[in-house]
């Protein structure tokens, strides 16, 4: 019974460590606690968010300096959230030329008699 007892509540207690925090609702120790953000970071957060609560991650990464997509998705991984949301990147398309289309190489230039 002890035993059933001790796992349990080491299950919770690895279940709470794991747990979102949300960059709106978090306090300082909170912020830290995510592993890429110090305490030069969590208070540069706090401050930023005294100016109102962030709708979502562009407008995080376009409030908050130092912080861009790439470190978005790495602090996302490590759990923290905007208004319960993970990060998810932007897909930046790229043309590329169509394959049905064939391409017309360069006629060769006729040697001079």
């Amino acid at each position: 019974m002890l035993k059933r007892l001790f796992t349990l509540l080491i299950s919770i207690c690895a279940a709470t460590a794991f747990a979102a925090v949300d960059v709106n609702t978090a306090g300082s120790a909170d912020l830290d606690s995510v592993k890429g953000i110090g305490p030069g970071t969590s208070s540069k957060l706090l401050e930023v968010r005294k100016n109102g609560k962030f709708k979502d991650w562009p407008d995080l990464i376009a409030r908050m300096p130092g912080i861009g997509e790439k470190r978005a998705a790495k602090l996302s991984a490590e759990g923290l959230t905007v208004n319960g949301e993970s990060f998810k990147a932007v897909a930046t398309t790229t043309t590329k030329p169509a394959a049905d289309k064939p391409v017309k190489a360069a006629a060769a230039p006729t040697p001079k008699q």
